[in-house]
């Protein structure tokens, strides 16, 4: 079962490495990333960071051998617990594990609202609108310094149309410049256009040329999830991200540019065969206070405190082989969310008990009125195709 390495190998430290490139005092708990130490990007004039939603370093060694990816492939390093948009995500744009930001699966209970929500959107769980179109302040949720913050060069944001504006983005580039794509033509148009052709403005003689590009590509993890990650649409598309990454590197040559590429997570597929649905699990359902938050691949669990050894020898008994058991306090204390100290909302946001699946289990619930859709490709748990996300280093 790997786990995070925080100390020296994860997506948190390569972090802490761009971040001292800009500052050399910058300090953290969690140290810079020994395959990529702050002296060597910090002369780049353009400083690329490319993240790639899904592609996992298992991935990229199975089906991507002798890619242009591949070959410049420099580390396998991890991910953060749990291996899950919402959590890295967050660590990318934060530069801390989620023991600080305490963002902890695509799911969570807010206890601030009362309710259980789908925490990128901002939205309830079920629908809805924004919670920051009824007058809650996404900023009192996101509340973590972002590293845009930090950065002392000009920066962009390069994403995709549909989440460019949302209270999530707004909140954490920090009124950074954003440029938004509608295809893959254009995320690649557009980061050279920054690249060659933008000229900085209000920055001091020493950076005026720097300049911080941090671009997010969402669709190979869908195509994980619709097809799964072995299916042939999914090798297709990653072929295309290979070309046109490799022609953008081209495209940039000779312009003191580095490219970092690297993921969130990696996705295992699942069948619907090994798919736990708690509706038929009406012993369980009833221990339960509230629905069940987190992934489908590590859930969390608010136990009713009369129903606590039911809770316990249900999911012992009935789902030995399916998953493990850990009481959610006990995660903190063996640092699977991070080092030093937590965030005083993480608890709350992470149940008393979490569930972690095994081998290619999932499992979910439903509320009323909701039809969960089954998800081929899944991520958020300890699988080493889920965990480990490759560090690719390019040159220009």
């Amino acid at each position: 079962m790997p786990l995070p390495n925080y100390k020296n190998g994860s997506i948190v430290n390569l972090m802490t490495s761009v971040l001292q490139s800009y500052n050399q005092q910058y300090r953290s708990q969690y140290k810079a990333l020994p395959q990529l130490p702050a002296k060597e990007i910090k002369e780049a004039t353009n400083l690329i960071f490319l993240i790639i939603d899904g592609l996992g370093y298992e991935y990229l060694q199975k089906y991507g051998k002798d890619t242009f990816l591949e070959q410049n492939c420099r580390a396998r390093i991890t991910s953060v617990f749990p291996s899950t948009t919402a959590a890295a995500i967050t660590t990318f744009n934060t530069g801390v594990a989620p023991q600080q930001h305490a963002l902890t699966g695509w799911y969570m209970y807010l206890k601030e609202l009362g309710i259980v929500t789908a925490i990128l959107p901002f939205t309830p769980r079920i629908g809805g609108v924004p919670f920051s179109k009824t007058n809650v302040d996404p900023k009192l949720i996101f509340c973590e310094k972002s590293i845009f913050e930090r950065i002392n060069v000009a920066k962009y944001i390069v994403t995709d149309l549909n989440i460019v504006s949302s209270d999530y983005s707004l909140v954490m580039t920090n009124k950074t410049k954003r440029y938004a794509y509608k295809n893959l033509n254009q995320l690649t148009k557009t980061i050279k256009h920054i690249a060659r052709n933008v000229k900085n403005k209000g920055h001091g003689n020493q950076n005026k040329q720097k300049k911080f590009i941090y671009a997010y590509w969402p669709y190979f993890d869908a195509h994980c999830h619709h097809y799964g990650a072995a299916s042939k649409k999914t090798l297709k598309h990653f072929k295309r991200l290979n070309l046109k990454i490799n022609a953008l590197a081209k495209q940039l040559s000779g312009t003191n540019t580095i490219i970092i590429v690297t993921a969130d997570h990696g996705l295992i597929d699942t069948s619907k065969e090994r798919s736990i649905n708690v509706k038929y699990h009406p012993k369980l359902q009833e221990t339960l206070v509230m629905p069940l938050t987190g992934e489908r691949r590590i859930a969390y669990c608010y136990v009713r405190a009369n129903k606590v050894k039911q809770f316990e020898q249900y999911v012992k008994q009935k789902f030995k082989k399916e998953c493990r058991l850990y009481k959610s306090e006990e995660l903190v204390r063996k640092e699977y969310f991070g080092l030093d100290l937590e965030n005083s909302k993480l608890l709350e946001r992470i149940g008393d008990y979490t569930i972690i699946m095994n081998e290619n289990y999932t499992i979910f619930d439903e509320l009323l009125g909701e039809k969960r859709t089954f998800h081929i490709g899944n991520h958020g748990g300890t699988s080493k195709e889920e965990m480990y996300v490759p560090l690719i280093v390019i040159k220009c």
